[in-house]
């Protein structure tokens, strides 16, 4: 058998490695989607009780609608917005039963390289098709040969820690039976009952953030959660733009999440602490935690820790891989300069394909929220144009490959995370905050849209 005729492997079978199956379909080209989890959009159906900021038009594929279109598949509201359980029900398990034995669930990539070539070898490398090694639930071994490799496989089983070095913390893993790094799903009795009533610290500053904010801002308002309270731990100050675009967002759930949030501590459901790296976790004498910051400042104890400050990609089964990495976001070279929140601070991220997702490596691909490496904010839409450009490429299609076909809508937010963080970050403007300090926000203001049920997501794993 040729490597033309082996299948593109696909690692993992969420919305981007779906779609990415849906285009290589439509071009004739067989994929084999190896999914780490017992289902289809494993990770999704993790989050399933958050709601995305972009609406069901933004969130199905081209490709994969055209797909289901014959089984009789309804295509949801487009300007609703749905959760993570109804993505997962209603068009990505619908999605990987078309596809049928192209997936396959409870697959493990454990490595991937050339049949006959660890990552120093050159001769004939670009003739020898890729082997790819994986296991099953019960740690059965297998190998299948392809000839190119999409890894859709996303970051959500690798949450960045509390620590501000990019390190656990110190104490951070003793204390793991009272840290998540996951978005609270209050609506589980067991998990409301950590959370009710009791003081929890939310560390980060992003939309996974805003969301943990505002469920506990509503439950502070039941019934059954008086003397909830959020502390928010930031890393940086607090400036307009912390809150995200507001109502200047082209995403207006994204806006909405951001006023949510503000919300929440304007009314004092949350006291907002900043200038804060976390640098230790200890216990009190009666069991709760006290974060310790790099300037020595320690924080009023604690019942709970919400850690949500990102994710970053694993590449270790890579490893025989000649990968292209820039050395700070760990995505791919041509891509890091258009997402680095260190150089952007305003606009859209340029719509890229196969070129700028291209590896030293010929045939590999990063794809979806692992393309992005430890930088924030991916939407799913973005996932789908790079695939399609990645399917077209593969199939020797550069003209199509090449074209853009994506228009991003405007963040509506100002500074990322580097220029935050950076002595001289504050602008004549307001664009930036100013050096950080430790705040309690006052009266609540006239903050326009009722957001208590903003949607939060919309930037996706794989």
């Amino acid at each position: 058998m040729s490597t033309q005729q082996l299948p593109v492997v696909v690692i993992g079978a969420g919305p981007t490695g779906l779609a990415a199956a849906s285009h290589l379909v439509e071009r004739g080209i067989e994929p084999l989607v190896l999914e780490a989890g017992p289902a289809a959009a494993s990770a999704v159906r993790e989050w399933s009780h958050v709601r995305l900021f972009s609406t069901w038009g933004e969130l199905v594929d081209p490709a994969a609608e055209k797909l289901l279109a014959p089984t009789g598949w309804a295509r949801p509201d487009p300007a609703a917005y749905p959760s993570g359980g109804d993505w997962a029900d209603l068009y990505l398990q619908p999605l990987a039963d078309v596809l049928g034995d192209r997936v396959r669930v409870g697959a493990t990539v454990t490595g991937v390289s050339r049949a006959g070539r660890d990552r120093i070898v050159d001769a004939d490398r670009e003739q020898q098709p890729f082997v790819v090694h994986l296991a099953d639930a019960d740690g059965r071994e297998d190998r299948v040969l392809a000839r190119a490799v999409v890894d859709a496989s996303g970051t959500w089983a690798t949450p960045s820690p509390a620590g501000g070095s990019g390190l656990p913390a110190l104490g951070e893993k003793a204390a793991a039976d009272r840290i998540t790094y996951r978005v609270p799903d209050l609506k589980d009795p067991a998990v409301r009952a950590r959370h009710a009533g009791k003081r929890t610290a939310v560390i980060g500053s992003g939309a996974s953030a805003f969301t943990a904010l505002a469920y506990l801002a509503d439950l502070a308002k039941s019934v059954d959660g008086a003397g909830t309270k959020g502390v928010w731990i930031l890393r940086r100050g607090i400036s307009g733009s912390t809150f995200g675009g507001g109502e200047a967002d082209q995403l207006p759930a994204r806006g909405a999440l951001g006023l949510a949030a503000k919300a929440a501590v304007d009314e004092g459901h949350a006291d907002a602490v900043t200038g804060f790296r976390t640098e230790a976790i200890e216990r009190d004498g009666d069991g709760r935690l006290i974060l310790v910051g790099e300037d020595g400042r320690r924080l009023d104890p604690v019942d709970e820790v919400i850690v949500l400050t990102g994710f970053r990609p694993d590449v270790s089964f890579l490893g025989e891989l000649r990968l292209g990495l820039d050395e700070r976001l760990q995505a791919p070279i041509a891509l890091a300069p258009l997402i680095d929140p260190n150089q952007h601070s305003c606009g859209t991220v340029y719509p890229h394909g196969h070129r700028e997702l291209s590896h030293p490596e010929t045939g590999v691909y990063l794809v979806g929220m692992k393309s992005y490496g430890r930088a924030p904010t991916f939407l799913a839409m973005t996932g789908y144009e790079q695939v399609r450009s990645v399917a077209a490429a593969i199939a020797g299609d550069l003209e199509s490959a090449d074209r853009v076909e994506l228009t991003l809508p405007e963040t509506g937010v100002c500074g990322g995370a580097g220029l935050f963080d950076a002595p001289d970050a504050q602008k004549a403007d307001g664009c930036c905050a100013p050096t950080p300090q430790l705040v309690q926000l006052g009266a609540p203001a006239a903050i326009g849209a009722a957001a208590d049920r903003a949607p939060a997501g919309g930037c996706c794993g794989s």
